[in-house]
C-alpha cells in the first residue's frame, strides 16, 4: 500500500485547520470534521482496493524475442481491469538499465471490466542481451489516496541483434525505385535476373513482351531488346574493428552503424543474385564467412555480426590483406568500413588496401565527422572560434585528400554520414554492379 500526493495534502490542509482552532473554535470543530471524513475515506478505499484478492488487475507483456539495434521496436502492455468499479492506474515498465530511461510513466483510467493494450516503443543503441524487469501497476480509487501495487509479468531477456528490422524496406525501396525515408536520396533499383545487352530487328520467335517501342517507332520497322544474364560476383563486408571505430553517433557507435549497414548490403546482394561474405578484423582476423548463396547465409551473418565486440586499438590491415590473400581467390567486390582519421592514418594502410585493388574491386567506405561540420560551417565571433574554424575546415579537406589519395591507387571510396550509411552503401553497390566492376 502506497500513499498518494493527494492525502499528504488533504493532512496538511487539516494540520492548518487545527491550527487555526487555536484562534477560532469553528476552524477547530471544522478540522475534526474533515479528519474524520478524512479517516472514513481512507478506510473506504483500503475496503475498495483490497476487497478483491485475487486476479483484481492482470497485465503482460508482449514483444519480440530480438529486437532490432538502432530502430524503434515495440513493446506493448496487455491489461484488464476486474475490479467492479473504474480505477486509475500508473503503469511502471522495468525496462532494462541499458536505456536509461527514468520517466517512462503511463497514467490513465479503466473503466469496470474493462481491457486495454498500451505501445510504446524503445531504440537499442547496442548490441547484446538485455533483461526487462517486472511490470509495476499502481490502482487507485476515484477517492486517490491510497494506491495498492501488483508486481505483474515476468521477467524476461531480449537479444538486441544487428538492424534487420528495415531489410524488407530496402527491398521493396530497391526494386520500385521508390524515395528513400532517409533524405529523400533514391536507390537504385533491383532488376531481374536479365540485363539489356542490345537493341535488334524484331524476327519471327522473338518476345513481343521485349520489343523496343521507341526504337520501333525511330526505325520504321520492330526493334526489340535482347537480354543476357546478370554477372554474379562475389561481395565481402570488411569490418574494422579497431578504436577510430567508437567514435559514436547519435548514441550509436561507427561499429554498430557498419555492422547494420553490411546486414542490409548481405540482404540486397544476395536479392541480386551474387554470392555474400563477411570478414571482420581487428588485430587478427575474427570472424570469416565465406561468400555463397546458401539458403541460410543470412542467418549465419546475422549470427556473427551479432557477437562482434570491439576493440580500442588501431587495426592490422596487414592481417586482414593476409588473409583475404589466403582465403579469396576469386575476384571479388570488397567493401571495406572503417574510418581514417587523417591523411597519415591512411597511408599507414595504403600499401595494403592498393595491393588488394590489384586482385580485386576494393571500395572504403569511412565517415564524416558531423562535429567537425558544425565547427567548419559556423560563424566565428571570436579568436578562439576562428582557430577552431580554421582547425576544423583542415581536417575537413583531409577527407577530401584521402579519397583522391585512394583514387589514384584504384581503389574507389565512399565519405558518408552515419546515418546515411546504409542507403549509400547499397546505392554504391548497386552502381557497381550496373558497372560491372
Amino acid at each position: 500500500m502506497f500513499i498518494k500526493k493527494r492525502l499528504y495534502i488533504a493532512v496538511i490542509a487539516i494540520v492548518l485547520c487545527f491550527v487555526a482552532g487555536y484562534i477560532s473554535v469553528f476552524m477547530f470543530t471544522l478540522a475534526q470534521i474533515l479528519f474524520f471524513i478524512l479517516l472514513a475515506l481512507c478506510i473506504y478505499e483500503i475496503f475498495l482496493l483490497y476487497a478483491v484478492r485475487k486476479k483484481a488487475i492482470t497485465c503482460w507483456r508482449e514483444c519480440a524475442e530480438r529486437f532490432s539495434n538502432g530502430d524503434k521496436n515495440e513493446v506493448k502492455l496487455h491489461l484488464s481491469n476486474y475490479y467492479p468499479f473504474p480505477v486509475t492506474l500508473e503503469i511502471i515498465d522495468e525496462i532494462p538499465p541499458q536505456f536509461q530511461i527514468r520517466d517512462l510513466l503511463f497514467h490513465f483510467d479503466m473503466k469496470k471490466k474493462d481491457d486495454k493494450v498500451l505501445k510504446y516503443f524503445i531504440r537499442p543503441v547496442k548490441r547484446g542481451v538485455y533483461q526487462f524487469g517486472i511490470i509495476n501497476v499502481f490502482v487507485s480509487t476515484k477517492i486517490g489516496f491510497i494506491n495498492r501495487r501488483f508486481k505483474l509479468g515476468e521477467p524476461c531477456n531480449i537479444k538486441i541483434y544487428p538492424s534487420f528490422a528495415r531489410l524488407k524496406e530496402y527491398e521493396l525501396l530497391a526494386s520500385s525505385n521508390k524515395l528513400s525515408q532517409h533524405g529523400n536520396k533514391k536507390i537504385r533499383k533491383i532488376g531481374q535476373q536479365l540485363e539489356p545487352d542490345q537493341i535488334k530487328e524484331y524476327i519471327k520467335g522473338d518476345d513481343y513482351r521485349f520489343i523496343n517501342w521507341k526504337a520501333t517507332a525511330r526505325r520504321g520497322k520492330l526493334m526489340t531488346n535482347v537480354f543476357r544474364d546478370e554477372r554474379a560476383q562475389n561481395m565481402y563486408c570488411l569490418i574494422d574493428k579497431g578504436r577510430t571505430m567508437q567514435s559514436a553517433f547519435e548514441n550509436m557507435t561507427l561499429l554498430d552503424y557498419s555492422i547494420n549497414a553490411s546486414l542490409a548490403l548481405s540482404y540486397v546482394s544476395l536479392l541480386k543474385g551474387d554470392k555474400s561474405g563477411l570478414v571482420t578484423f581487428e588485430r587478427k582476423i575474427d570472424s570469416t564467412i565465406p561468400a555463397t548463396r546458401n539458403p541460410i547465409q543470412m542467418q549465419l551473418i546475422q549470427e556473427a555480426l551479432y557477437h562482434q565486440t570491439t576493440a580500442f586499438y588501431e587495426s592490422d590491415f596487414q592481417s586482414l590483406y593476409q588473409s583475404v590473400n589466403t582465403n579469396i581467390k576469386n575476384r571479388s567486390l570488397l567493401i571495406v568500413f572503417t574510418n581514417f582519421d587523417s591523411v597519415q592514418a591512411m597511408q599507414r594502410q595504403l600499401r595494403y588496401l592498393s595491393v588488394l585493388a590489384k586482385r580485386h574491386s576494393v571500395l572504403v567506405v569511412f565517415f564524416e565527422n558531423t562535429e567537425l561540420e558544425e565547427v567548419a560551417t559556423r560563424v566565428p565571433n571570436s579568436k578562439t572560434e576562428i582557430y577552431e574554424t580554421v582547425v576544423a575546415e583542415k581536417l575537413e579537406y583531409e577527407k577530401t585528400l584521402i579519397i583522391h589519395k585512394l583514387r589514384q591507387h584504384n581503389i574507389m571510396s565512399l565519405l558518408t554520414h552515419p546515418s546515411q550509411l546504409t542507403i549509400n552503401v547499397i546505392n554504391r553497390y548497386l552502381d557497381i554492379k550496373a558497372r560491372e566492376i
